[in-house]
């Protein structure tokens, strides 16, 4: 068997990890979480989720001295323009908690008088192979579906209890792990990085 190879996890959303080692977890890679190299929370000054993604990949990578990985994501709603957008995380505040996040977008949508408004998780994930990599290994995902006014399911994170999920009836708080990892904004993104690293081979070397 292929030894792992050591990659930093710009993230301390305790959500957002367990979902990415759960979605990478057949790949040749060690994913370590950046607190366990004390890499503090770096603002996201980026316009878009890829800079963003770059941005806490390159911190990640100079503290932890490994390649990094890291994402940047969030829910676009069509009637608020796609809002929240890459503010998704800090929407009603920079501290502000996945509950405070989430009631503020209920609220905002509730003003709109939209039933059932379109939106779509958005995510783009990155590969530093150092901290200067000028050639970053970019992927990105999207998923499709619709909110709704009351939070059900408990599991994920954010704004998974409103967001509804066509094709199985149901929100994406209320979908099994094993599912919502191999359908989900994420999962794509992820999809897609691995078989752009060609991880069997190319992180195993």
């Amino acid at each position: 068997m292929s030894l792992k190879h050591r990659v930093v996890l710009a993230s301390n959303n305790s959500g957002k990890l367990r979902e990415i080692a759960g979605i990478l977890a057949q790949c040749a890679i060690e994913l370590i979480p950046q607190s366990d190299f004390g890499v503090p929370e770096v603002a996201e000054t980026g316009s878009t989720f890829v800079e963003n993604a770059i941005i806490k990949a390159k911190h990640a990578s100079e503290i932890a001295g490994l390649p990094a990985i890291a994402d940047d994501s969030g829910i676009e709603v069509d009637v608020l323009q796609g809002a929240p957008g890459i503010y998704s995380a800090r929407y009603a505040g920079e501290t502000a908690s996945d509950e405070e996040n989430l009631r503020l977008l209920l609220d905002n949508i509730s003003k709109s008088h939209t039933q059932q408004p379109v939106a779509r998780f958005h995510c783009a994930v990155v590969y530093l192979r150092n901290a200067d990599d000028s050639s970053p290994v970019i992927a990105e995902g999207t998923w499709e579906g619709y909110m709704v006014s009351e939070p059900k399911g408990e599991n994920g994170f954010g704004y998974d209890p409103i967001f509804y999920v066509p094709e199985y009836k149901c929100t994406s708080a209320e979908l099994a792990p094993d599912i919502k990892n191999s359908i989900s904004h994420r999962a794509l993104a992820l999809t897609k990085l691995a078989l752009k690293l060609e991880l069997d081979t190319v992180l195993s070397g």
